[in-house]
């Protein structure tokens, strides 16, 4: 059960970070911020979602983590998270930024990640 809870963390942890990278550039593009906001202005809403993301990401990482009796190793996690992440990525820049498109290579570094699950888990 550890193994889902991670998990589902690392994904909501996930939502955060990402729009806290990338969410200012949709609220500029759709007029919400201007482009004189100030710097520092959009690093502290950044800040506050990463505040977020965190509270997400260090439980799934102390409850998944196997040194405390956890599901993973922290490889797995690592790996884990990374894959969330592009995943998460993948579906805000398609959902929120119309201009980007998939192409065969993305395909190809998504069959790579998998790859790189799979060589995670092997014993």
């Amino acid at each position: 059960m550890n193994g889902f809870y991670t998990i589902g963390l690392l994904i909501v942890a996930n939502i955060f970070m990402t729009f806290a990278w990338y969410g200012h550039l949709k609220l500029q593009q759709i007029k919400v911020i201007s482009d004189n906001t100030p710097l520092y202005f959009v690093i502290l809403m950044s800040w506050g979602l990463a505040l977020a993301e965190y509270c997400c990401q260090v439980p799934a990482n102390r409850i998944g983590y196997v040194g405390n009796d956890g599901t993973f190793s922290l490889m797995q996690l690592k790996v884990i998270q990374e894959v969330i992440s592009l995943v998460v990525f993948t579906i805000f820049t398609v959902v929120f930024f119309n201009g980007e498109s998939l192409h065969w290579n993305h395909f190809a570094a998504f069959a790579c990640l998998i790859l790189a699950v799979f060589l995670a888990f092997m014993k």
